[in-house]
């Protein structure tokens, strides 16, 4: 072991118990991680990556044990001396001294990994106390200072907040100061930005870069997001059912990928270059049949659905959040589209943006303040948001939506076949027999094995569990779908095999779609027609080759300039990513912001959210060249 090397993992295994004996999830896993350097771990859920990053932190399950092999940590601070962790008692007080100390994590959802009934400020400084034995006003300083270095812009108020007054990317922020208050020499990253949006993922990557050059530390970066590999890792481990299937400096991993799974992951994941009609490749794909019965209310082309001028605000009255200034928030602000029957329109924007609540709107599970949303169906058009209760009833069929998180969304007390004729049967749909035939017949549809049928939720994957929601959509034969975020919480690999299924059902079956999510590639895939949210309103509405050939209005070129890809010749800005807020109007120009903003149209079909002025005209000709 060189001096340089501050962990090396030496076939490791690890294995659980289970009732037949033990199970092996790492198969003699071998690594090493340099001061300073970044190692990426990259592989698909269930790979054994997280299991890895446990075992080093001494944070294994209490039935995971490490069955062999060897983890060596050398402390930069104390090179004579060599650790194997594997050897270390979990609670004994060696380990607790490292943990935390001189080796801190990140986990990948902050919510339920801080306390929420202590402030944000306790916890971090709470670190520091046990490990520096700093007391009082100097241990406050200590961790204000380091609220600081990750990006609150008000270190003081931060101290105070509660993980739930803050949003995602500020709670990731509170994760990352506790995992780094005490300077530790290694940072464990365990999917550190999967749960955020585009823009916010950006700065926190562009904050631990710049904190790992202050700290000189070594970042384990465990991720399924090659995008992020690539403007973060010096070296990449592929992992695949506990086996490392490629290793190499990043360098070659993306320029001369070897191994079949690893090129499967690098072409799994949608991007801009992609060229009409070409698909996803899924590393396990999913047969669908290609019959079905197309269902729409208006021929293919003409308009199902318009959407004027929709209102939603919230706050005042009694939520506590808004009681000191008795304000409130516009959700959504005058949005307005329409939506052609067999097309599969995009709204894309970050979390706050309202993209969620439009959706929520359209469904009637909210109800708007205000606005005009109007349906096409066969016995001529409804005034949706007029519909009474029964009616409201009667109409649902028409239109039907797939959540974001499969998990939530399936009553895990009911089996699958349960909840595929649930719909039908509150709608008073068939009878018992031909509800099961039905359901059967959506299982293929999907790709799943109708056997399964008598399952519960818990025993499926989590594309699998999604499968069953698409499934269950379909269940009324809807004429359109709004599909709220349906692949933010799936791996890049099962993502390809859900969007491509998607996409097939919208061929097969002359769906109509709108497709909500705040990531940008995978709406450039899905959506032909692209709206661009941001403090709900849309601020740009194109085709989708009109939009990311010239994005025009600043929020929309924010979000581009976010978007990490799985290629080191596109690297992300770091620097202007720190400097510059996307979100924030006061940076968005004269023309872009203020009173009187309406969408001008500046080329046929691309509109953008300003004020009538003459930079119109210029916008124009830079198209037209």
């Amino acid at each position: 072991m060189t001096t340089q090397d501050l962990l090396r993992i030496e076939d490791l295994r690890i294995a659980f118990e289970v009732q037949d004996g033990l199970h092996e999830v790492v198969k003699g896993v071998s690594l090493r991680l340099q001061q300073g350097r970044t190692v990426a771990l990259v592989g698909e859920s269930g790979s054994g990556k997280t299991v890895i990053s446990q075992a080093v932190m001494g944070l294994l399950p209490k039935k995971g044990h490490i069955t062999g092999g060897r983890i060596l940590f050398r402390d930069p601070a104390t090179p004579a001396i060599e650790t194997d962790l594997a050897t270390l008692p979990r609670e004994g007080q060696a380990y607790q001294a490292l943990r935390g100390g001189r080796m801190g994590m990140i986990f990948q959802e902050p919510m339920s990994s801080l306390s929420p009934v202590h402030t944000i400020g306790d916890q971090v400084e709470e670190a520091l106390t046990l490990h520096r034995k700093v007391q009082g006003k100097e241990a406050r300083e200590a961790t204000e200072r380091m609220f600081a270095l990750v990006g609150f812009r008000d270190p003081a108020w931060a101290y105070e907040r509660y993980p739930f007054e803050l949003s995602g990317g500020l709670r990731q922020r509170a994760m990352l100061a506790m995992a780094l208050i005490c300077r530790p020499a290694l940072l464990i990253a365990d999917e550190p930005t999967t749960a955020l949006d585009v823009t916010i993922q950006a700065q926190v990557l562009a904050q631990m870069k710049a904190l790992q050059q202050e700290f000189g530390m070594a970042i384990l970066l465990i991720t399924h997001d090659l995008g992020v590999v690539a403007n973060l890792a010096d070296e990449v481990f592929v992992i695949y059912q506990g086996e490392i299937m490629e290793a190499g400096e990043a360098g070659a991993i993306f320029r001369e990928p070897r191994h079949p799974y690893l090129k499967a992951l690098l072409n799994a994941s949608p991007h801009f270059d992609m060229k009409p009609g070409e698909r996803l490749v899924s590393l396990r794909s999913v047969e669908v049949p290609r019959t079905g019965k197309p269902r729409s209310a208006v021929p293919l082309g003409q308009t199902l659905l318009e959407v004027r001028d929709l209102e939603k605000s919230y706050g005042g009255g009694n939520l506590a959040l808004f009681r000191k200034s008795g304000a409130t928030v516009k959700a959504v602000d005058g949005v307005s589209f329409d939506v052609a029957s067999g097309e599969c329109f995009g709204i894309v924007g970050e979390s706050g943006s309202g993209k969620t609540t439009v959706g929520h709107l359209i469904m009637r599970s909210r109800r708007a303040d205000g606005g005009r949303i109007t349906f096409h169906g066969p016995d001529g058009p409804v005034d949706v948001l007029a519909l009474g209760s029964q009616a409201l009833r009667t109409f649902r069929p028409n239109i039907q939506m797939i959540f974001q998180d499969p998990v939530s969304s399936l009553s895990p007390r009911m089996t699958v076949l349960d909840i595929l004729r649930e719909p039908m049967m509150i709608q008073g749909k068939l009878s018992p027999s031909e509800q099961r035939t039905r359901a059967e017949a959506l299982m293929q549809m999907v790709g799943l094995d109708p056997r399964f049928l008598n399952r519960y939720p818990h025993s499926f994957s989590g594309g699998q569990r999604q499968r069953i929601g698409i499934a269950r959509a379909l269940a009324l034969e809807p004429s359109m779908i709004i599909c709220d975020e349906p692949v933010s919480a799936l791996d890049v690999s099962v993502q390809a095999q859900v969007l491509n299924l998607l996409k097939d059902l919208q061929n097969s079956l002359g769906l109509t779609s709108i497709f909500i999510s705040h990531n940008l590639a995978v709406v450039h895939y899905m959506a032909s027609r692209i709206a661009v949210m941001a403090r709900g309103r849309i601020v740009e509405l194109a085709s989708r080759d009109q939009l990311f050939r010239n994005p025009t209005h600043p929020y929309t070129q924010a979000l581009l300039a976010a978007v990490p890809h799985a290629d080191l010749d596109r690297p992300l800005d770091f620097a202007n990513l720190q400097r510059v807020n996307g979100s924030d109007s006061a940076r968005w120009g004269e023309e872009f912001r203020g009173e009187g903003l309406v969408l001008h149209e500046i080329e046929p079909g691309h509109r953008v959210l300003m004020r009538a002025s003459p930079v119109v005209a210029p916008m124009k000709e830079a198209v037209d060249a």
